[in-house]
């Protein structure tokens, strides 16, 4: 069952702050704009109070409180719509503030209030009345829907856009975040919403340089002549500062001679030679790892981010561009990064791991993120062409009565049921249909979805597990813990501890009576449930590594086909981390083996895994390989047991193992073959299925969960891996004798 959270893109905060604090600090106005180190937020608000909060992708937003009052509450509900205001024609006739000074002051007079207004708008955001709802759009949001042209005329008003310039407003206000990184959808706006925030910083910033990315250097170019520039063209006199140069510029746009902020205290200034210029800059840099190296940078607009493909590497880019934003420990600048993914062996590999980096609730001792980044993916049902009411909501699902699109058409069915009818019409063509994943992803897998052709595995399996797992509340059927001995003693009895930093994931544990199950045979002790199931692991011996190099060790426990109270052939712990000694790693293996009361089947290439067994008294949990009989093993088998990596059979035998537990019990069995077509398979730990689709038979070592997984089937299976007893070529025939009768007879 899908939870309705997940139809959700944002979280409301109920009691995140106590009322008497709220209240009072709202009274006195002194909430201030910026990371609230306290109580963990990031205020947005400028006004000094502080209303709703938010969580978008594990980052806390206080917005400012809900006024009493709207700009079109005398509307009637069903009309409160975003509505751009039409600018004054008198005003649009002024093209400069060189001009304005030269009115007469009854004119000022007349439009100055309207003129203030508008920057009020511009730093404070707006508010209005969205179907009845107050609703809140930042001051960025606001120049994008009022004052920015694109290519159909005005923006319209969407909930995705609002909670994006939000979560983008975070990130500006936090002193501890580069920027964003941007997962998106297909035509999401992006384009137009990054350049618009290019212009507007250009124009409000003194010494200041705006620079542009793309995939290529033609891409930046044409969205700084297509975009950038009609942008900027179309501002207000009010907002737009002299430009020098052309109209039209190639290269770069220059402002040269601010646009002041008019009020009712300046509006008589005429002396237009004690204007200071702003000397703030917008151009474009050609696709390179090292462009704007050097530079100091106040906005980077880094679009399609997810398509640099070889030699250029958006990873590499990134540490170079990401200097640019900050001096020394201070962050002076913002990265607005967004893009959808290509194939990951097209630049989508790169892109993912900088997604990845940038995730809001993994943050090192200095409260940022690996990459600096802030990661949002709003998922394609929420921003969608064609399935937008007149609120900018979104139509999730088909509705019972049709809905009026923001375009004025009819809106019969849902975003989702759309998204669905084409899933199910592109089944049979997986590349197409992983190319339709990718332009318009529901989750995160499938935005960074891969091609089918390379895959050693029936990739449709493991797709339809991801996707069944996207729609569930993975939390509520595995457990994050880790392991220890009971009150520190070693070598005495294992306790499970939930715990949301433990490197292990389990979907279930023993009951009581089959935990710590083990058996002492010449002093050597072996698992008691080994008849339940079995561990496979892939290990490592060094503890330090080369900053970027070294594999993860991991390890993967499995059922067997059991009459205990344990699930059967399903994948129950999976634990995939590089602690910072291989010897933490070593201990954490054991002590989940010892509370399985399971052997493990590792590799044997890599061996102090096994020595550490073997010293502590576990030799018997360390199987044998299976493919060879006991008096076959060689010295260092028989005395550490696991199963050599470097054996072409052993690899084929491991591939194979996987690929058969994939057909029998990932994803449907559509030829109801083993279980009813209709039953999903049980799978629910993520990062494995995403290593089988990636898996690389030639290139093994990268995939960690691959070869540990693998290990685990084999162990389950050994019987089928028993080399048999070769018959004998001595040939004995024996006679046979008819006895009907008194006398014996040769039967010939």
């Amino acid at each position: 069952m899908q939870s309705q959270d997940q139809n959700s893109i944002y979280k409301v905060l109920k009691n995140y702050i106590p009322n008497s604090v709220m209240a009072n600090k709202n009274k006195a106005k002194t909430w201030k704009y910026g990371y609230n180190e306290k109580y963990k937020l990031v205020i947005i608000s400028r006004d000094g109070t502080l209303g709703d909060i938010y969580e978008i992708s594990n980052v806390i937003i206080g917005l400012p409180k809900t006024p009493k009052t709207f700009d079109n509450q005398k509307e009637k509900k069903e009309n409160q719509v975003w509505t751009p205001t039409i600018q004054p024609k008198v005003l649009k006739r002024i093209q400069s503030i060189f001009q304005w000074n030269e009115m007469p002051v009854s004119f000022k007079n007349s439009w100055v209030d309207y003129i203030e207004k508008e920057f009020d708008k511009r730093e404070e955001g707006h508010w209005f009345l969205n179907n009845g709802i107050p609703t809140y759009i930042t001051g960025t949001h606001y120049m994008y829907l009022q004052w920015t042209k694109i290519d159909v005329g005005h923006p319209d008003f969407r909930e995705a856009n609002r909670i994006f310039y939000i979560f983008w407003e975070a990130c500006k206000a936090d002193n501890r975040s580069f920027g964003m990184c941007y997962l998106k959808i297909r035509r999401s706006g992006f384009s137009f919403m990054s350049s618009s925030e290019g212009v507007n910083q250009a124009t409000i910033t003194r010494d200041a340089r705006i620079g542009i990315l793309s995939k290529t250097g033609a891409d930046a170019k044409k969205m700084f002549t297509d975009k950038v520039v009609p942008i900027s063209n179309n501002y207000p006199f009010f907002f737009k500062p002299i430009q020098d140069g052309m109209d039209k510029p190639k290269t770069e746009l220059a402002y040269r001679v601010p646009a002041s902020k008019i009020t009712k205290k300046n509006m008589y200034v005429t002396d237009n030679e004690d204007l200071d210029g702003l000397d703030t800059t917008i151009d474009w840099k050609n696709t390179s790892d090292n462009s704007y190296d050097g530079e100091k940078l106040q906005y980077l607009l880094h679009d399609e981010s997810g398509k640099w493909e070889r030699p250029e590497n958006i990873l590499n880019n990134w540490r170079v561009t990401k200097t640019c934003l900050r001096l020394g420990s201070k962050i002076i600048g913002k990265c607005m990064m967004g893009s959808t993914s290509n194939a990951l062996d097209k630049g989508g590999a790169n892109f993912k791991k900088l997604f990845e980096d940038s995730d809001a609730s993994k943050r090192n001792q200095n409260g940022q993120t690996k990459s600096g980044l802030y990661n949002l993916f709003i998922p394609m049902e929420w921003n969608f062409e064609g399935y937008i009411d007149k609120y900018g909501m979104p139509v999730l699902f088909t509705p019972k009565k049709t809905v009026v699109g923001m375009d004025g058409e009819d809106i019969n069915t849902g975003a989702i049921n759309y998204w669905k009818n084409e899933v199910d019409s592109l089944s049979s063509d997986p590349d197409a249909l992983n190319e339709f994943y990718r332009q318009f992803p529901r989750t995160e897998s499938h935005a960074f979805r891969d091609e089918s052709k390379q895959s050693l595995f029936n990739l449709t399996k493991i797709y339809q597990q991801i996707d069944f797992n996207d729609s569930l509340i993975l939390g509520q059927h595995t457990t994050k813990g880790s392991f220890q001995w009971e009150n520190g003693v070693k070598d005495s009895k294992v306790i499970f501890s939930p715990n949301k930093s433990g490197r292990f994931l389990v979907s279930w544990t023993p009951a009581k009576h089959l935990q710590n199950k083990i058996f002492l045979k010449h002093g050597i002790k072996y698992p008691a449930n080994e008849h339940i199931g079995s561990f496979g692991c892939d290990s490592y011996d060094i503890s330090g590594v080369v900053v970027g190099k070294g594999s993860n060790g991991a390890l993967h426990g499995m059922t067997k086909f059991n009459m205990d109270d344990a699930p059967s052939n399903e994948f129950f712990l999976e634990y995939i981390a590089r602690p910072q000694t291989a010897e933490i790693f070593f201990e954490e293996v054991l002590m989940a083996c010892v509370f399985y009361g399971m052997p493990i089947l590792c590799e044997n290439n890599k061996p102090r895994l096994l020595y550490h067994f073997k010293n502590r008294g576990y030799r018997g949990f360390c199987m044998n390989r299976p493919d060879k009989r006991y008096n076959k093993l060689s010295k260092t088998e028989r005395e550490l047991g696991g199963i050599p990596n470097s054996s072409e059979d052993v690899k084929q035998s491991h591939a194979a193992a996987i690929e058969s537990y994939i057909e029998k019990h990932i994803g449907l069995d559509l030829d109801g073959t083993f279980r009813d077509v209709d039953i999903m398979g049980t799978m629910p730990f993520q990062r494995t299925l995403e290593d089988w689709a990636k898996f690389d038979i030639t290139n093994r070592t990268r995939f960690d969960a691959a070869i540990s997984s693998g290990l685990a089937i084999m162990a389950n299976q050994k019987h089928l891996y028993t080399p048999t007893k070769q018959k004998s070529k001595i040939s004995v025939n024996f006679a046979r004798y008819d006895n009907k009768s008194s006398i014996s007879q040769l039967i010939r």
